[in-house]
């Protein structure tokens, strides 16, 4: 596992993730443009969480079958067609299903987390798995950033064209730079199955997975929702001060890429539960968008840090029980996490419209107590 290697890993992460999220500081723009009204903007991004929690279940299993350099190359190239049919959507029916077909094969994600934990030495997984992810975190995050510029200046068509063009020249790059990965054992499509649906009977993995759940059904009401109060009165931002306030939240999750070391050295727990109640408490922050922009950067920060930690601390900890099962265990794991997105993406804009900034912020708020109840609950099993 060389440091180039990594360095791929993590690109090919930020860019297949973004086109799940690239939407978020655009939602206005894409509404007024398809005629879509404020309460359903929630499902241009929930299309895409849906068409992923399906490749979670049917196409990240693939990745303990194949050729896992062969697999991620050609869900590239299958999401960068999925983005090009989203740039020229002409109607929403067209764009969501341009952002399903999308989603579904930006499960590549997994596929190339997985191939970077099962390249990496056991005492340096930790560090990897952060390193890589912290990709994931910059393509949801650091995405938005370019998103609201590019929207700003070329509209929000170009935002997905740019994906689409990033999508297959890295699936190029993949094809030249990574290792085969062959395989010599027998096993069958159903086997992986039936054995990713073992794992929802198994404590530890259900666990974490409740956390992860609630940890971005969280993360998802901050993100899919900080574009309504921002772009309202009395900010009135545009897309591209919107999408700043990616790079607050980029700050903080990087600054956990550090939870990988935490993890090698033996502080899962702990760091969990810290970074958890961390998570409950930027909602304090963030909630304050009616008339503290610097509260509501404060609160962004500390909600990926903690965001970020969780999550690499979760992976880790999967991936060290179920070494022989990698792509099935993240994959799994995920569904958790596409779960969780959705919910949160769905039901700040429903919150919005309710009962404003404050609703919404109420509703972050109870997502990360009840994933620091599981862990709570959870023991020392998790």
């Amino acid at each position: 596992m060389t440091r180039g290697r990594t360095v791929l890993f993590a690109f090919v992460c930020a860019v297949a993730v973004a086109t799940l999220y690239a939407a978020q500081p655009v939602l206005a723009q894409v509404g007024g443009d398809l005629g879509v009204p404020d309460a359903g903007l929630g499902w241009i991004v929930t299309a895409g969480q849906l068409g992923y929690l399906v490749g979670l279940a049917f196409l990240v299993p693939l990745g303990d079958l194949t050729d896992r350099r062969r697999l991620i190359a050609v869900h590239l190239v299958l999401a960068g067609a999925g983005a090009t049919l989203a740039a020229v959507a002409g109607r929403p029916w067209l764009l969501l299903a341009g952002l399903a077909l999308a989603g579904l094969f930006a499960v590549v994600v997994q596929t190339t987390v997985a191939y970077a934990a099962a390249l990496s030495t056991p005492e340096a997984r930790g560090r990897t798995l952060g390193t890589v992810t912290s990709g994931v975190v910059a393509g949801i995050l650091g995405g938005r950033v370019l998103a609201g510029g590019l929207a700003a200046v070329w509209g929000w068509r170009s935002v997905y064209g740019a994906l689409a063009v990033l999508l297959l020249v890295l699936a190029y790059l993949v094809m030249r730079l990574l290792p085969p990965d062959p395989r010599t054992d027998r096993t069958t499509y159903r086997q992986v199955l039936t054995s990713l649906g073992r794992l929802f009977r198994e404590r530890l993995f259900v666990s974490r997975g409740l956390i992860a759940f609630f940890l971005f059904a969280s993360f998802g009401t901050l993100w899919s929702g900080l574009a309504l109060p921002l772009g309202s009165a009395p900010w009135h931002l545009n897309t591209a001060q919107i999408g700043l306030f990616g790079i607050a939240g980029l700050a903080g999750a990087l600054g956990a890429a550090r939870a990988g070391r935490w993890a090698d050295a033996g502080f899962v727990r702990v760091v969990t539960g810290g970074a958890l109640v961390l998570l409950a408490a930027s909602w304090a922050a963030t909630g304050q968008a009616s008339w503290s922009l610097w509260l509501v950067g404060a609160g962004v920060v500390v909600l990926d840090f903690a965001v970020q930690a969780v999550h690499v601390s979760n992976q880790h900890l999967l991936v060290t029980a179920y070494p022989c099962r990698t792509s099935s265990v993240i994959g799994g794991y995920m569904i958790f996490y596409s779960l969780g997105s959705a919910l949160g993406a769905t039901a700040t804009t429903t919150a919005f419209s309710l009962a404003g900034w404050t609703g919404s912020s109420a509703l972050g708020g109870a997502f990360a107590l009840c994933a620091l109840l599981v862990w709570a609950v959870s023991g020392r099993t998790a």
